[in-house]
């Protein structure tokens, strides 16, 4: 049947060529943006996934950018606190020539004391001006805050990790379980102490070992006497068990608390066969009976055991990183506790790609200042200035001495937090995290990301539709044409 109003054959090409058509379009267009996502229509549910994919990649991009700058904040203040270490081996030896009285003049202590004046204000200096784009880093601003610290109780504190998450302060409760004690002997001075003929004791602790020879002439006083000469080369102190009785007998005490310190006390036998024992302090016989090790102090923070050496604490948490010297008189209690605040501060770093406490660092860098450098315990690094409490002159060598260890100590601790911390926290975020990079730019692009031989394979098929769909619609139009053969 021929028809001229309808033709129904030219529709039907011109739909399969306007689809061809479109098809093509599409092609050109993932060729030409390397995308075959590029409209939710292409694929609504690929552009969902994708662009959360592009969302964490993202993230994870932001995170390595910054780990990386922690890294370089972490290498910057390691770099300054470096040089804080050599200036302060610089001043142990200074002290050390200058202690050598008999063979160094008056002026050569004196321009001793100038060099240790002149490096005392560098590392002031130093912590007051090492920076990293305007942050301060060690001057004490990124320490932690604290309130409620009791100086009875506390005679240092020092807070290394402080997580607050969605916290504004951090409560810290210390419980005392078990009191520190020294190492301690008791010797009888009576009995066969004293026998006429010359014996030797070694009195030995844990910073050395001294033989001390008596006899008749040697009373209890000039034994005791005699231990306390050596104390700063052996550790050990002796007093009398009853200062108002010699013949109560002696007590010797290690200068310090804690499982590493330790008396002991050998005698030779004398020529009457009589040998000397030692006793713990009460003056009970122990398995050991001549020596005697110190008790750490074990104590409870924030209901976790922490570790007890001495009368430090340490605690070591997944929220709470800190170290605590306790003073004598706590750590010689039982069952007493004590608390503070922390209060905020710390050095927060983001290293995840998300921003919660899981995915975040904290860490505190406190002032190495000469005012801050060593303890309470030992004295500040300041008081080797000119006119200080241990400068040169006053010859309290031993004191000098001490304060530089404890600020080396101090140093070197805080570097070896800060490259424990770059190593093991930051490094390891940034492979990590690049990783990550990868197989989310990988799975992105395998959703994303166009295939050129399919779309070119694609591309040539669509240009073959056109083409035959547009002579075809030709041949359809022209097809009507015929009905004028029926009017001749």
């Amino acid at each position: 049947m021929s028809r001229i109003n309808t033709n129904v054959s030219s529709l039907i090409a011109r739909h399969q060529l306007a689809r061809s058509q479109a098809d093509l379009g599409v092609h050109l267009e993932r060729l030409s943006t390397g995308l075959a996502i590029n409209r939710g229509a292409d694929d609504p549910a690929g552009l969902i996934v994708s662009e959360r994919l592009r969302a964490e990649i993202s993230n994870v991009d932001a995170a390595i950018g910054n780990a990386e700058r922690a890294s370089n904040v972490i290498a910057t203040a390691e770099a300054a606190l470096q040089e804080v270490n050599s200036l302060l081996l610089d001043m142990k030896g200074l002290i050390l020539q200058a202690a050598n009285t008999g063979g160094f003049s008056k002026e050569e202590t004196e321009a001793n004391q100038l060099q240790i004046d002149s490096a005392i204000e560098s590392i002031t200096r130093i912590a007051n001006t090492t920076s990293f784009a305007g942050l301060k880093l060690l001057n004490g601003s990124l320490d932690y805050r604290t309130s409620g610290i009791s100086t009875s109780a506390f005679s240092n504190v020092k807070i290394y990790n402080a997580q607050f998450g969605t916290r504004t302060s951090i409560p810290v409760n210390l419980e005392v379980l078990n009191s520190a004690e020294k190492a301690s002997l008791f010797i009888s001075a009576g009995g066969t102490l004293f026998t006429g003929v010359a014996t030797t004791i070694t009195v030995q602790g844990n910073k050395g070992v001294e033989d001390i020879t008596i006899n008749s002439q040697t009373s209890v006083s000039d034994l005791v006497n005699a231990i306390n000469q050596t104390s700063d080369a052996t550790g050990i102190i002796a007093e009398l068990y009853n200062s108002a009785n010699a013949a109560s007998g002696i007590v010797l005490k290690s200068d310090a608390y804690g499982s590493d310190a330790f008396v002991k006390v050998d005698y030779a036998q004398d020529s009457n066969f009589h040998t000397y024992e030692a006793k713990d302090a009460s003056g009970a016989a122990e398995v050991e009976k001549n020596n005697d090790a110190g008790v750490d102090v074990m104590a409870v923070v924030n209901g976790i055991l922490a570790l007890g050496d001495g009368l430090d604490v340490t605690l070591r948490s997944s929220t709470l990183n800190l170290r605590m010297t306790l003073t004598e008189d706590l750590a010689n209690l039982t069952n007493v506790t004590k608390s503070f605040t922390i209060t905020g501060g710390g050095a927060l770093y983001q290293i995840g790609s998300s921003v919660n406490s899981q995915q975040q660092v904290s860490l505190g860098i406190g002032s190495v200042a000469a005012s801050r450098l060593g303890d309470g315990v030992v004295g500040y690094l300041s008081s080797l200035r000119t006119g200080g409490a241990n400068a040169l002159a006053t010859e309290n060598f031993t004191e000098g001495s001490n304060i530089l260890d404890a600020a080396i100590d101090q140093i070197t601790t805080t570097r070896g937090r800060l490259g424990a911390f770059e190593r093991n926290t930051l490094q390891t975020a940034i492979r990590s995290q690049g990783i990550a990079m990868e197989n989310l730019s990988s799975a992105q692009s395998q959703i994303r990301d166009a295939d050129f031989a399919d779309e070119t394979a694609k591309l040539s098929r669509a240009q073959i539709l056109v083409s035959a769909g547009t002579s075809v619609l030709a041949m359809a139009n022209s097809s009507a044409q015929q009905v004028l053969q029926l009017l001749q």
